[in-house]
C-alpha cells in the first residue's frame, strides 16, 4: 500500500505547478493559489503515508521523479513548453531511475 500511497502522492505533486500557473492570469489567481496549496498539502499528506514503510531517501526521490516528469508532460501537451529530444532522454533517464529504486526496494 506504501508504494500506491507514494506513486499518488507524486502524481499529486504535478498539481501543485499547475495551480502556479493558472495563479498567472489575473482572473484565476486566488483559484490558481488554491489549487497549489490543495495539492501541495494532499501531495505531503500521502507523502509521509508512503515513508511510513519506504525509506525517506527512496521515497523522495520517486516522488519528486514523479512530479518532475509528469509536470514536465504537462507543460509541453497542454501548456506549450518547448520540447527537445534531450529533454525526452532526460525525461525518460529519470522515469527508468525511478523504476529502477522500485525495483531495488
Amino acid at each position: 500500500m506504501s508504494w500506491f500511497y507514494l506513486i499518488f502522492a507524486g502524481l499529486l505533486e504535478i498539481g501543485w505547478p499547475i495551480g502556479l500557473k493558472m495563479s498567472q492570469d489575473p482572473a484565476s489567481r486566488w483559484s490558481g493559489i488554491l489549487v497549489a496549496v490543495v495539492f501541495m498539502t494532499l501531495s505531503g499528506v500521502f507523502l509521509w503515508l508512503a515513508q511510513r514503510q519506504i525509506p525517506m531517501g527512496i521515497a523522495y526521490a520517486v516522488w519528486t521523479g514523479i512530479g518532475a516528469a509528469g509536470t514536465f508532460m504537462v507543460g509541453v501537451l497542454y501548456y506549450g513548453d518547448p520540447a527537445s529530444l534531450a529533454k525526452y532522454v532526460g525525461i525518460a533517464l529519470i522515469v527508468a531511475g525511478v523504476a529502477t529504486l522500485k525495483l531495488a526496494h
